[in-house]
Protein backbone atom coordinates (compact mmCIF):
# COMPACT_ATOMS: atom_id res chain seq x y z
CA UNK A 1 0.00 0.00 0.00
CA UNK A 2 1.15 3.53 -0.76
CA UNK A 3 -0.25 6.67 0.85
CA UNK A 4 0.55 10.24 -0.09
CA UNK A 5 0.63 12.77 2.72
CA UNK A 6 0.41 16.50 1.97
CA UNK A 7 1.51 18.66 4.88
CA UNK A 8 0.27 22.02 3.59
CA UNK A 9 -1.80 23.09 0.60
CA UNK A 10 1.33 24.51 -1.08
CA UNK A 11 3.83 21.78 -0.22
CA UNK A 12 4.70 18.67 -2.18
CA UNK A 13 3.43 15.42 -0.71
CA UNK A 14 5.58 12.54 0.44
CA UNK A 15 4.97 8.85 0.07
CA UNK A 16 4.30 6.36 2.85
CA UNK A 17 5.05 2.85 1.63
CA UNK A 18 3.63 -0.11 3.59
CA UNK A 19 4.78 -3.36 2.05
CA UNK A 20 6.23 -6.65 3.23
CA UNK A 21 9.80 -6.78 1.94
CA UNK A 22 10.01 -3.00 1.42
CA UNK A 23 13.38 -2.83 3.23
CA UNK A 24 15.00 -4.77 0.41
CA UNK A 25 13.63 -2.23 -2.07
CA UNK A 26 15.30 0.77 -0.42
CA UNK A 27 17.40 1.53 -3.49
CA UNK A 28 14.38 1.53 -5.78
CA UNK A 29 12.33 3.63 -3.38
CA UNK A 30 14.96 6.14 -2.25
CA UNK A 31 17.11 6.27 -5.36
CA UNK A 32 20.84 5.86 -5.81
CA UNK A 33 23.17 8.86 -5.68
CA UNK A 34 24.74 11.11 -3.08
CA UNK A 35 25.95 10.07 0.36
CA UNK A 36 23.73 8.57 3.01
CA UNK A 37 24.13 8.67 6.78
CA UNK A 38 22.15 5.80 8.25
CA UNK A 39 21.34 6.48 11.89
CA UNK A 40 20.41 3.53 14.08
CA UNK A 41 20.85 2.31 17.65
CA UNK A 42 22.29 -0.72 19.38
CA UNK A 43 18.87 -2.24 19.99
CA UNK A 44 17.99 -2.44 16.30
CA UNK A 45 19.14 -5.62 14.51
CA UNK A 46 22.27 -4.57 12.64
CA UNK A 47 21.21 -6.36 9.46
CA UNK A 48 18.53 -3.73 8.81
CA UNK A 49 20.95 -0.80 8.52
CA UNK A 50 23.50 -2.95 6.69
CA UNK A 51 20.86 -3.98 4.15
CA UNK A 52 20.04 -0.34 3.40
CA UNK A 53 23.74 0.65 3.29
CA UNK A 54 24.63 -2.18 0.91
CA UNK A 55 21.74 -1.42 -1.42
CA UNK A 56 22.36 2.33 -1.59
CA UNK A 57 26.16 2.29 -1.55
CA UNK A 58 28.24 5.31 -0.50
CA UNK A 59 26.71 5.04 2.97
CA UNK A 60 27.97 5.45 6.51
CA UNK A 61 26.25 3.85 9.51
CA UNK A 62 26.18 5.79 12.80
CA UNK A 63 25.02 3.79 15.82
CA UNK A 64 24.06 5.29 19.17
CA UNK A 65 23.27 3.33 22.36
CA UNK A 66 19.68 2.20 22.75
CA UNK A 67 17.34 4.18 24.97
CA UNK A 68 15.33 7.40 25.28
CA UNK A 69 18.10 8.96 27.38
CA UNK A 70 20.33 8.97 24.28
CA UNK A 71 18.01 11.34 22.40
CA UNK A 72 20.00 14.24 23.76
CA UNK A 73 22.04 17.32 22.93
CA UNK A 74 25.35 15.45 23.11
CA UNK A 75 24.36 12.93 20.45
CA UNK A 76 22.78 15.63 18.31
CA UNK A 77 26.01 17.66 18.23
CA UNK A 78 28.15 14.53 17.81
CA UNK A 79 26.19 13.53 14.71
CA UNK A 80 26.41 17.06 13.30
CA UNK A 81 30.19 16.92 13.81
CA UNK A 82 30.29 13.54 12.04
CA UNK A 83 28.42 15.00 9.06
CA UNK A 84 30.86 17.91 8.82
CA UNK A 85 33.90 15.64 9.16
CA UNK A 86 32.70 13.41 6.34
CA UNK A 87 31.82 16.21 3.96
CA UNK A 88 28.05 15.86 3.81
CA UNK A 89 26.23 18.54 1.82
CA UNK A 90 22.64 19.55 1.00
CA UNK A 91 22.59 16.98 -1.80
CA UNK A 92 23.06 14.11 0.66
CA UNK A 93 20.59 12.44 3.02
CA UNK A 94 19.96 11.12 6.49
CA UNK A 95 18.08 7.84 6.88
CA UNK A 96 16.58 6.73 10.20
CA UNK A 97 16.52 2.96 10.71
CA UNK A 98 14.99 2.28 14.10
CA UNK A 99 12.19 3.23 16.44
CA UNK A 100 10.83 6.55 17.60
CA UNK A 101 14.03 7.66 19.35
CA UNK A 102 16.03 7.28 16.15
CA UNK A 103 13.32 8.86 13.99
CA UNK A 104 13.07 11.88 16.29
CA UNK A 105 16.84 12.36 16.53
CA UNK A 106 17.59 11.75 12.84
CA UNK A 107 14.82 14.11 11.78
CA UNK A 108 16.06 16.84 14.11
CA UNK A 109 19.62 16.44 12.84
CA UNK A 110 18.35 16.65 9.25
CA UNK A 111 16.30 19.76 10.04
CA UNK A 112 19.28 21.62 11.52
CA UNK A 113 22.22 20.53 9.35
CA UNK A 114 22.83 23.14 6.64
CA UNK A 115 19.32 24.46 7.39
CA UNK A 116 17.81 21.18 6.25
CA UNK A 117 18.84 18.15 4.20
CA UNK A 118 16.82 15.20 2.93
CA UNK A 119 15.44 12.85 5.56
CA UNK A 120 14.05 9.33 5.04
CA UNK A 121 12.40 7.32 7.79
CA UNK A 122 12.45 3.51 7.98
CA UNK A 123 10.70 2.67 11.28
CA UNK A 124 11.44 -0.76 12.74
CA UNK A 125 9.03 -0.86 15.71
CA UNK A 126 5.24 -1.05 15.66
CA UNK A 127 5.03 2.10 17.77
CA UNK A 128 7.02 4.15 15.28
CA UNK A 129 5.32 2.58 12.27
CA UNK A 130 1.81 3.55 13.35
CA UNK A 131 2.63 6.89 14.94
CA UNK A 132 5.91 8.80 15.08
CA UNK A 133 7.16 7.90 11.58
CA UNK A 134 4.81 10.35 9.86
CA UNK A 135 3.80 13.92 10.59
CA UNK A 136 7.21 15.56 10.78
CA UNK A 137 7.58 15.97 14.55
CA UNK A 138 11.29 15.76 15.41
CA UNK A 139 12.89 16.42 18.77
CA UNK A 140 15.44 15.74 21.46
CA UNK A 141 14.98 15.66 25.23
CA UNK A 142 16.48 18.49 27.28
CA UNK A 143 16.81 19.24 31.01
CA UNK A 144 14.91 16.06 31.80
CA UNK A 145 11.90 17.08 29.69
CA UNK A 146 10.87 14.81 26.82
CA UNK A 147 10.80 16.32 23.30
CA UNK A 148 11.05 19.91 24.52
CA UNK A 149 13.58 20.95 21.83
CA UNK A 150 12.59 20.15 18.27
CA UNK A 151 11.17 21.15 14.92
CA UNK A 152 8.46 20.21 12.45
CA UNK A 153 10.41 18.71 9.55
CA UNK A 154 8.81 16.37 7.05
CA UNK A 155 10.55 13.27 5.65
CA UNK A 156 10.98 12.73 1.93
CA UNK A 157 9.54 9.23 2.31
CA UNK A 158 8.51 6.74 4.99
CA UNK A 159 9.21 3.07 4.27
CA UNK A 160 7.32 0.57 6.44
CA UNK A 161 8.16 -3.12 6.22
CA UNK A 162 5.93 -5.18 8.54
CA UNK A 163 8.42 -8.07 8.33
CA UNK A 164 10.93 -6.23 10.54
CA UNK A 165 8.45 -6.55 13.43
CA UNK A 166 9.28 -10.28 13.59
CA UNK A 167 12.38 -9.48 15.66
CA UNK A 168 10.45 -7.55 18.34
CA UNK A 169 9.66 -9.06 21.72
CA UNK A 170 5.98 -9.43 22.63
CA UNK A 171 6.40 -6.63 25.15
CA UNK A 172 7.77 -4.21 22.54
CA UNK A 173 5.12 -5.22 19.99
CA UNK A 174 2.23 -4.81 22.42
CA UNK A 175 3.61 -1.51 23.70
CA UNK A 176 3.59 -0.22 20.14
CA UNK A 177 0.03 -1.40 19.67
CA UNK A 178 -1.07 1.24 22.21
CA UNK A 179 -0.59 4.01 19.63
CA UNK A 180 -3.02 2.20 17.33
CA UNK A 181 -5.44 1.86 20.26
CA UNK A 182 -5.13 5.62 20.77
CA UNK A 183 -6.02 6.34 17.13
CA UNK A 184 -8.93 3.91 17.29
CA UNK A 185 -10.28 5.26 20.59
CA UNK A 186 -10.39 8.82 19.27
CA UNK A 187 -11.42 8.28 15.63
CA UNK A 188 -12.49 4.76 14.63
CA UNK A 189 -14.55 2.33 16.68
CA UNK A 190 -14.21 -0.34 13.95
CA UNK A 191 -10.42 -0.30 14.34
CA UNK A 192 -10.80 -0.45 18.12
CA UNK A 193 -13.09 -3.46 17.79
CA UNK A 194 -10.57 -5.17 15.47
CA UNK A 195 -7.82 -4.77 18.09
CA UNK A 196 -10.21 -5.66 20.90
CA UNK A 197 -11.37 -8.91 19.28
CA UNK A 198 -8.23 -9.98 17.39
CA UNK A 199 -7.42 -13.65 17.84
CA UNK A 200 -4.15 -13.49 15.88
CA UNK A 201 -2.41 -10.13 16.10
CA UNK A 202 0.28 -11.05 13.56
CA UNK A 203 -2.38 -11.69 10.91
CA UNK A 204 -4.16 -8.41 11.67
CA UNK A 205 -1.09 -6.17 11.97
CA UNK A 206 -0.95 -4.98 8.37
CA UNK A 207 -4.60 -3.85 8.53
CA UNK A 208 -4.00 -2.18 11.90
CA UNK A 209 -0.90 -0.35 10.64
CA UNK A 210 -2.56 0.77 7.42
CA UNK A 211 -5.74 2.06 9.07
CA UNK A 212 -3.79 3.82 11.84
CA UNK A 213 -1.69 5.60 9.20
CA UNK A 214 -4.78 6.58 7.21
CA UNK A 215 -6.22 8.18 10.36
CA UNK A 216 -3.01 9.97 11.27
CA UNK A 217 -2.60 11.20 7.69
CA UNK A 218 -6.09 12.72 7.88
CA UNK A 219 -5.18 14.53 11.10
CA UNK A 220 -1.75 15.75 9.97
CA UNK A 221 -3.00 17.06 6.63
CA UNK A 222 -5.53 19.23 8.45
CA UNK A 223 -3.13 20.43 11.14
CA UNK A 224 0.57 20.20 10.32
CA UNK A 225 1.96 22.08 13.31
CA UNK A 226 -0.37 21.00 16.13
CA UNK A 227 -2.46 24.14 16.39
CA UNK A 228 -5.79 22.34 16.60
CA UNK A 229 -6.96 18.86 15.56
CA UNK A 230 -3.50 17.32 15.82
CA UNK A 231 -3.61 17.80 19.59
CA UNK A 232 -5.97 14.80 19.60
CA UNK A 233 -2.91 12.63 18.95
CA UNK A 234 -1.81 13.49 22.50
CA UNK A 235 -4.58 11.36 24.02
CA UNK A 236 -2.89 9.50 26.89
CA UNK A 237 0.40 11.37 26.46
CA UNK A 238 -0.05 14.12 29.04
CA UNK A 239 0.06 11.69 31.94
CA UNK A 240 1.89 9.04 29.90
CA UNK A 241 4.97 11.21 29.39
CA UNK A 242 4.95 12.03 33.11
CA UNK A 243 4.79 8.33 34.03
CA UNK A 244 7.55 7.52 31.57
CA UNK A 245 9.85 10.22 32.96
CA UNK A 246 9.09 9.66 36.64
CA UNK A 247 9.54 5.89 36.36
CA UNK A 248 13.03 6.40 34.90
CA UNK A 249 12.91 3.59 32.36
CA UNK A 250 10.65 1.09 34.09
CA UNK A 251 7.92 1.49 31.47
CA UNK A 252 8.11 1.54 27.69
CA UNK A 253 6.53 4.54 25.97
CA UNK A 254 3.41 2.66 24.90
CA UNK A 255 2.95 1.15 28.34
CA UNK A 256 3.04 4.63 29.90
CA UNK A 257 0.65 6.09 27.30
CA UNK A 258 -1.74 3.19 27.81
CA UNK A 259 -1.98 4.00 31.51
CA UNK A 260 -2.22 7.71 30.66
CA UNK A 261 -5.34 7.12 28.55
CA UNK A 262 -7.20 5.73 31.54
CA UNK A 263 -7.18 9.12 33.28
CA UNK A 264 -9.25 10.91 30.63
CA UNK A 265 -12.24 8.83 29.62
CA UNK A 266 -15.71 7.77 30.74
CA UNK A 267 -16.20 4.67 32.87
CA UNK A 268 -17.41 2.65 29.87
CA UNK A 269 -14.45 3.65 27.71
CA UNK A 270 -12.04 3.12 30.60
CA UNK A 271 -13.33 -0.41 30.97
CA UNK A 272 -12.86 -1.23 27.28
CA UNK A 273 -9.38 0.28 27.11
CA UNK A 274 -8.35 -1.47 30.32
CA UNK A 275 -9.56 -4.80 28.92
CA UNK A 276 -7.49 -4.28 25.76
CA UNK A 277 -4.39 -3.38 27.78
CA UNK A 278 -4.80 -6.46 29.95
CA UNK A 279 -5.41 -8.66 26.90
CA UNK A 280 -1.97 -7.71 25.60
CA UNK A 281 -0.27 -7.97 29.02
CA UNK A 282 0.14 -4.19 29.35
CA UNK A 283 0.12 -2.43 32.74
CA UNK A 284 -3.05 -0.62 33.84
CA UNK A 285 -1.73 1.18 36.93
CA UNK A 286 1.54 2.51 38.27
CA UNK A 287 2.94 3.06 41.74
CA UNK A 288 3.90 6.73 41.15
CA UNK A 289 1.94 9.24 43.24
CA UNK A 290 -0.25 11.83 41.53
CA UNK A 291 1.72 14.58 43.28
CA UNK A 292 4.98 13.34 41.75
CA UNK A 293 3.40 13.06 38.29
CA UNK A 294 2.04 16.60 38.61
CA UNK A 295 5.60 17.94 38.87
CA UNK A 296 6.39 16.54 35.41
CA UNK A 297 3.07 17.60 33.90
CA UNK A 298 3.74 21.21 34.93
CA UNK A 299 6.71 21.21 32.54
CA UNK A 300 4.85 19.55 29.69
CA UNK A 301 5.37 21.32 26.36
CA UNK A 302 1.59 21.15 25.82
CA UNK A 303 1.03 23.42 28.80
CA UNK A 304 0.10 27.04 28.16
CA UNK A 305 0.62 29.14 31.25
CA UNK A 306 -1.19 27.42 34.10
CA UNK A 307 -3.49 25.45 31.78
CA UNK A 308 -2.97 22.35 29.67
CA UNK A 309 -5.06 20.91 26.85
CA UNK A 310 -6.24 17.37 27.47
CA UNK A 311 -8.11 14.97 25.22
CA UNK A 312 -11.05 13.17 26.80
CA UNK A 313 -12.81 10.16 25.27
CA UNK A 314 -16.32 9.53 26.50
CA UNK A 315 -17.33 7.28 23.60
CA UNK A 316 -15.02 5.12 21.49
CA UNK A 317 -14.42 6.75 18.11
CA UNK A 318 -14.89 10.32 19.35
CA UNK A 319 -13.12 12.84 21.56
CA UNK A 320 -13.45 16.12 23.40
CA UNK A 321 -10.71 18.72 23.79
CA UNK A 322 -10.58 20.46 27.17
CA UNK A 323 -8.40 23.09 28.80
CA UNK A 324 -7.64 22.14 32.40
CA UNK A 325 -5.54 23.77 35.09
CA UNK A 326 -2.24 21.92 35.44
CA UNK A 327 -2.81 21.47 39.18
CA UNK A 328 -6.17 19.81 38.51
CA UNK A 329 -5.23 17.60 35.58
CA UNK A 330 -4.70 14.44 37.62
CA UNK A 331 -8.01 14.97 39.37
CA UNK A 332 -9.89 15.19 36.08
CA UNK A 333 -13.37 13.82 36.12
CA UNK A 334 -15.76 13.58 33.21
Amino acid sequence: MKLNLTTTPTSSSYEIVVEKGALAKAGELIGIGGKSLILTDSGVPAQYSRTVADILGNSLIYTIPQGEENKNVSNWTAILSFLVEHGFTRTDRIIAVGGGVIGDLAGFVASTFMRGISFYNIPTTLLSQVDSSIGGKTAIDFCGVKNIVGAFYQPKMVIIDPLVLNTLSDRELHSGLVEAVKMAATFDEDLFTLIENSTCLSEDLERIITRSLELKRMVVEQDTTEKGLRKVLNFGHTVGHAIEAAAEGKYLHGEAVGMGMLYFCSDIVRGRIKNVLEKYALPVECEISREHLAEYIAHDKKASGSDITIIAVNQIGSFEMKSVNVKQVLGYEE
